[in-house]
């Protein structure tokens, strides 16, 4: 009797959706200075990587496997709408700080700029509306981070619910006994045939564009 199926479980950082860069280490680490240039002649170019690394073929008789989860939250459908929704939110929440944040800032050049020839009950009240804006403006900030995080986790519930069948019938139409998270399951070493991403990243999609499109809001 085959074994069953064991899929790791799905951990995704909903921060991690958008891509890291390297471009600021990168930055960091200028080129070395040219003083000690060595001849052209001892320093022919390097070929290039075989194309052959870049698609191993998956070996026939594997019985286990592995997929990037990370990969596939950055380059699915359902992952790039899931980021987008996210950067969107983020987006709307810091524009209406930002219209707080000027409001705050206008009346404090006031009272910096009007203060001394303002009466005591005028520069009271002023003072009164920075002290009440200021509140606002960390309250507000404590609520768009908040709503933001609830998001987040909605998502990540959705992408792991609709990727799982995914994942299932990938590894079920491979005859897998296990298939592995690259990076949560402690895997330290693997061949490169026995990753699986690529082909759950198109059945994913396909899934997706099967779906009837939302009715519109009436």
């Amino acid at each position: 009797m085959r074994a069953s199926l064991a899929v790791s479980v799905l951990t995704l950082v909903m921060g991690a959706w958008v891509p890291a860069t390297v471009a600021a280490q990168a930055a960091q680490t200028p080129a070395p200075a040219a003083q000690t240039p060595a001849p052209a002649a001892q320093t022919p170019a390097q070929p290039a990587a075989p194309a052959q690394q870049l698609s191993v073929p998956f070996p026939a008789d594997a019985k286990v496997a592995y997929i990037d989860i990370q990969r596939i939250a950055n380059e699915s459908a359902e992952g790039k709408s899931a980021s987008a929704r996210v950067k969107g939110l983020q987006e709307k929440k810091l524009a209406e700080l930002g219209e707080r944040q000027k409001q705050l800032q206008a009346n404090r050049e006031k009272l910096e700029q009007s203060g001394g020839v303002m009466n005591d009950s005028a520069r009271a009240q002023l003072e009164k509306e920075i002290e009440r804006q200021t509140v606002d403006i960390q309250r507000a900030t404590q609520d768009a981070q908040a709503e933001v995080q609830e998001l987040q986790q909605q998502l990540q519930l959705e992408f792991q619910r609709k990727l799982s069948p995914v994942i299932q019938q990938v590894a079920q139409e491979r005859g897998l006994y296990m298939l592995f998270s690259r990076f949560d399951s402690g895997l330290v070493w693997a061949s490169p045939g026995l990753d699986v991403t690529a082909d759950v990243i198109k059945r994913f999609d396909a899934a997706l564009a099967a779906q009837p499109a939302p009715k519109p809001a009436q």
